[in-house]
């Protein structure tokens, strides 16, 4: 089942000049920046209250950030879920008709282990499901 929203994705060009607006907006400065080199992808962290908000900024052309970007223009990117059991919540959405885009998890950013579900069966969403890493797998 899934759980609480675990952050919201947005897709940015600029992850430096968008880091400097969202400090404006949430009256907060970013509390990580990481590389997701698998997915061509940089990554900012902002805490607003008990939500998380994550900027994306493509590191290649590749990556689907990039395309995301040349297709839409910045925006929300995607919604994420904090799962207790990626593996059995993949399990389960299959069977409930989800197309994964992913067969099994993959290493995200936050310590995260991730699975997106394809937008075209969730009204357009992109979904991605969240598992904490335990410290003793990382």
């Amino acid at each position: 089942m899934l759980g609480k929203i675990e952050h919201i994705g947005i897709a940015v060009k600029d992850l430096e000049a968008s880091n400097a607006l969202f400090k404006a907006l949430l009256g907060v400065e970013h509390y990580k920046i990481e590389e997701v080199a698998s997915e061509f992808v940089k990554t900012s962290f902002f805490k607003a209250g008990d939500n998380k908000i994550e900027l994306l900024e493509a590191t290649s052309e590749h990556s689907a950030i990039a395309k995301y970007l040349e297709k839409k223009g910045e925006g929300i990117h995607h919604i994420a879920f904090d799962v207790e059991d990626i593996h059995a919540e993949m399990k389960r959405l299959e069977k409930e008709g989800f197309r994964l885009l992913n067969k099994e998890p993959k290493r995200g950013a936050d310590n995260k282990l991730v699975c997106f579900i394809h937008p075209k069966s969730a009204n357009g969403v992109l979904v991605e499901l969240c598992q904490e890493i335990p410290k003793e797998t990382e």
